[in-house]
């Protein structure tokens, strides 16, 4: 078995420095994928257009030290009135390495620039998907990673800030 630790070690991040920043994704794959099309071939002459629901989801895990796991979960509905005509729930990964990072700026890779990077390559797997259960292909809108990145984290400092006054009747 490879030793994982030295995963990071074997790709060029860019950087000549060894104690330069650095991150940099090292691979990516489908996790797991899943397209239902329950009423076909029914649902290939209905007259209604499907109002298509889109859902995200951004998660991140350690793997090992300097390599971690970031996962892109697209869930895609399409409903008419007749009933649904495609579910497709996809799990998008990459294998990201960074290393000499702060706290900070690893968070912010992991949840805002590798979304960003993995995200293409996410959106092409949804659009064949679609179209291999029979329908023109879904094409997804490109998404600001970074812009939602930074107003959750300032909703959420809003919150801890709100959370964090000081009770009624102390001074």
């Amino acid at each position: 078995m490879a030793d994982e630790g030295n995963v990071i070690s074997d790709i060029n991040l860019g950087n000549a420095d060894d104690n330069a920043p650095a991150a940099g994704i090292i691979s990516q794959y489908v996790k797991d994928l899943s397209v239902e099309n329950p009423n076909a071939p029914q649902s290939f002459s209905w007259q209604n257009q499907p109002q298509v629901d889109i859902q995200f989801n951004i998660g991140a895990r350690p793997i090992d030290g300097e390599v971690h796991e970031v996962e892109l979960k697209i869930t895609v509905a399409a409903k008419a009135d007749e009933g649904t005509a495609y579910v497709v729930d996809l799990a998008y990964c990459g294998l990201v390495g960074m290393r000499n990072l702060d706290e900070p700026s690893m968070h912010a890779f992991l949840y805002a620039e590798a979304p960003r990077i993995l995200f293409p390559f996410a959106r092409r797997v949804v659009a064949d998907a679609v179209r291999d259960a029979g329908y023109p292909p879904l094409m997804l809108e490109p998404i600001d990673f970074n812009g939602l990145y930074f107003q959750q984290l300032a909703a959420r400092q809003q919150a801890e800030a709100e959370g964090m006054g000081e009770p009624v009747g102390h001074a």
